[in-house]
């Protein structure tokens, strides 16, 4: 009873449209993310979760900023989870070269999702903004395999999110995001295009 009051206290602290995403990602056994706008959560730094959370509009007071800093920073805990979740990021470039914060704050945060990407569990992909193809234009999403062995889309825009269970259109997100992962670059030169960012800032 008292963890699943202290599971019910953490969901709390994340914004309303995000709630059952966030239970949903804190078990699940994969994740398949395509980032649009901003870093990831679960990649981001303190430092840019910060200025993230700053910049919206309407403002948000300082104590839920920071109440949504610690829920988004505890989020990262599912990297150390055992056994492990899966976990793919397909970041489009331009996200990577947006200095939210400043240069430094963004050199940090490229700096973790290099130390992420080095995981065997976790793979990080570059979607280039030069590519002529791209068969995600109708923005980010999420995949994710449950630990009841369901795959579950999750979508967000403009403080607005759905869960997809639909399995038509979970299929049709899935086609997106293995085509998505073809398009961009591999794993591989993925962290060598973010070292290079990095060698820029």
């Amino acid at each position: 009873m008292l963890k699943a009051l202290k599971e019910e206290v953490g969901r709390a602290q994340y914004p309303a449209y995000f709630r059952d995403a966030a239970r949903l990602e804190a078990r699940a056994t994969a994740i398949n993310l395509y980032a649009v706008y901003a870093v990831p959560g679960l990649l981001q730094t303190e430092d840019y979760a910060r200025a993230v959370f700053q910049m919206q509009r309407p403002l948000l007071p300082d104590e839920v900023i920071e109440q949504r800093l610690e829920a988004r920073l505890a989020r990262q805990e599912v990297f150390s989870r055992r056994p492990a979740p899966l976990m793919s990021f397909v970041i489009e470039e331009a996200v990577l070269r947006r200095p939210l914060g400043g240069w430094e704050t963004m050199r940090g945060t490229l700096e973790q999702i290099l130390l992420t990407a080095q995981s065997r569990h976790v793979e990080v992909q570059v979607m280039p903004t030069a590519r002529e193809d791209n068969a995600a234009l109708g923005g980010p999403f999420t995949l994710i395999d449950t630990d009841k062995g369901q795959r579950i889309a999750y979508a967000e825009v403009q403080d607005d999110s759905r869960l997809y269970t639909d399995a038509t259109k979970v299929r049709e997100l899935e086609a997106r995001y293995g085509i998505l992962r073809s398009q961009a670059l591999t794993p591989r030169e993925s962290s060598a295009f973010v070292e290079k960012l990095m060698g820029e800032s």
